[in-house]
């Protein structure tokens, strides 16, 4: 049972420390962060698409970053590093942002919703989903789905290899939530069927070798 609200607590303060850079470095193209306990300290890597915004001049913003994490989150001998993202079309988290960011200036949420899927699929995204909740069109709040390619729902496949961000957005109607799903391209499903082409008219006896 201790071991179960270690791990709970735990959860719970990434969560927290992921939430606050996601509204600080929000500009920065925040993609998200990776917290590793070490003997020495604790390993923090954030993915950003401009890391320049995070680091400052001269350091300094990352430093100040450094001690916020030590007091106010209790993360003992915090080392950051930030990693750039190279395909932000891919990140959940960006393009939750960059959508947010298009409904703020008063852009249409279908035409966002649209717009921000073809990105992430000609990105190369298997799959992706964009939801866009709130008061749409109407005094009821209603949802939007914009989708494209697989993405599985249920089951192991939808744990391990569906990456989701949500976030929310204050407009005058009210507040807008949105969703974003994105299958990575990588990605191995595990009933995908790949077939070998046969090379045509090639034999043993044609190759030359012996199998006596």
């Amino acid at each position: 049972m201790a071991y179960v609200k270690h791990f709970v607590k735990e959860s719970i303060r990434k969560a927290e420390i992921d939430e606050f850079l996601w509204k600080e470095f929000e500009r920065a193209g925040y993609g998200g962060v990776e917290i590793t306990k070490t003997p020495l300290g604790t390993n923090v890597v954030i993915h950003a698409v401009r890391p320049g915004l995070i680091i400052g001049r001269g350091g300094e913003t990352i430093k100040n970053l450094a001690k916020i994490l030590e007091e106010k989150f209790n993360l003992p001998n915090p080392q950051i590093s930030v990693v750039e993202i190279e395909v932000p079309e891919l990140n959940p988290r960006v393009m939750a942002s960059r959508i947010a960011a298009a409904l703020r200036r008063g852009i249409h949420f279908r035409r966002v919703g649209f717009w921000a899927l073809n990105q992430i699929m000609r990105a190369g995204a298997l799959g992706a989903e964009i939801i866009i909740s709130g008061k749409l069109r109407t005094e009821r709040a209603r949802s939007e789905k914009f989708r494209s390619g697989y993405i599985p729902k249920s089951g192991d496949p939808a744990m391990k290899y569906v990456r989701k961000a949500v976030t929310h957005v204050q407009l005058k109607p009210g507040i807008f939530g949105i969703q974003v799903f994105i299958v990575q391209p990588d990605v191995k499903f595990p009933d995908e069927v790949e077939f070998l082409e046969e090379k045509s008219g090639e034999t043993v006896a044609e190759s030359g070798e012996d199998k006596s």
